[in-house]
């Protein structure tokens, strides 16, 4: 199980003031990295934040223009072409895209890794840039610029920062996940950032259950309940986890404490027969304690 002293500082890492996001980045990045230490790392973003700032100087001089959508374009061309950032289509499941100080040195990642760092580049740069938690690829946005999508500059750093319209995020909606979710305007709202450090942890979770990685899996399960403790679904998975793991102790306490938090809620016809396949497995484990007492 992960430390708590890993817990402490991501809890630390994720209310601290201010809306910075790399050392919460940073800490999750301990899951591969146990002995990382982030000041190199947050060096090479102050760097990279003032030779943003000062392509953003240097186009507005050319141009007279200081508008937000200058200030993107500056900022995508110092990211993108002379740092060479790029998305990870290769090897798009790696979970070195996941680890904020292997993008750094790698210059490359998935959409929510390369949003924390075009992020962060542009907060130290002067330019607010705001994550937005859009179903299935994670994009940024710049307020300002036109507003016909009622967002302002809707940015996707996976592709170079590409500018998306309201039509490229529903096509972008449906390739990734579907008819199932409508297209809203509320899908392009503000992310927080215990909303973006969740998401991080999803896909990184994600990635190490697909890889049958499962002592991973449940550490960041536990960074997962540690920073959004009313999360049900992930009390559930930790259980399961622990029980593929054999930890019979930790999955009858985790298994236990959801079914009975999940009586309070109103359960589905699906959620029913996932309930009842719990309630089976808990009564296996108490099977399991007995015959060991």
């Amino acid at each position: 199980m992960v430390s708590k002293a890993l817990t402490d500082a991501l809890v630390a890492a994720t209310t601290e003031p201010g809306t910075g996001l790399a050392l919460a980045a940073l800490v999750i990045a301990r899951i591969e990295y146990p002995h990382l230490d982030p000041g190199p790392y947050l060096a090479k973003l102050d760097a990279l934040g003032e030779g943003a700032r000062q392509a953003m100087v240097r186009r507005s001089a050319c141009s007279d223009d200081r508008s937000p959508a200058s200030c993107v374009r500056a900022l995508n061309e110092y990211l993108f072409d002379d740092q060479g950032f790029e998305g990870n289509r290769q090897r798009y499941e790696d979970p070195r895209n996941s680890c904020l100080n292997e993008v750094l040195e790698r210059r490359t990642g998935i959409p929510i890794t390369l949003s924390v760092v075009y992020m962060e580049v542009a907060r130290r740069a002067g330019l607010r840039i705001d994550g937005v938690n859009f179903p299935g690829h994670f994009l940024v946005r710049c307020k300002g610029g036109p507003e016909r999508i009622g967002a302002g500059l809707i940015i996707d750093p996976f592709h170079r920062g590409a500018l998306l319209t309201e039509h490229d995020c529903r096509v972008l909606l449906q390739r990734h996940v579907g008819p199932e979710v409508a297209f809203s305007r509320s899908l392009l709202m503000p992310a927080s950032r215990t909303q973006v450090i969740t998401r991080m942890l999803l896909n990184l979770k994600r990635l190490y259950v697909h890889m049958r990685s499962f002592p991973q899996a449940r550490d960041v399960t536990d960074l997962l309940l540690a920073v959004t403790p009313s999360a049900l679904t992930e009390l559930r998975d930790r259980g399961l986890l622990a029980y593929h793991l054999n930890d019979v102790t930790s999955a009858l306490r985790d298994l236990q404490s959801y079914l009975k938090l999940a009586r309070l809620a109103a359960l589905d016809d699906d959620a029913k027969d996932e309930h009842e396949q719990i309630w089976e497995h808990v009564k296996s484990l108490r099977r399991r304690v007995a015959a060991l007492n």
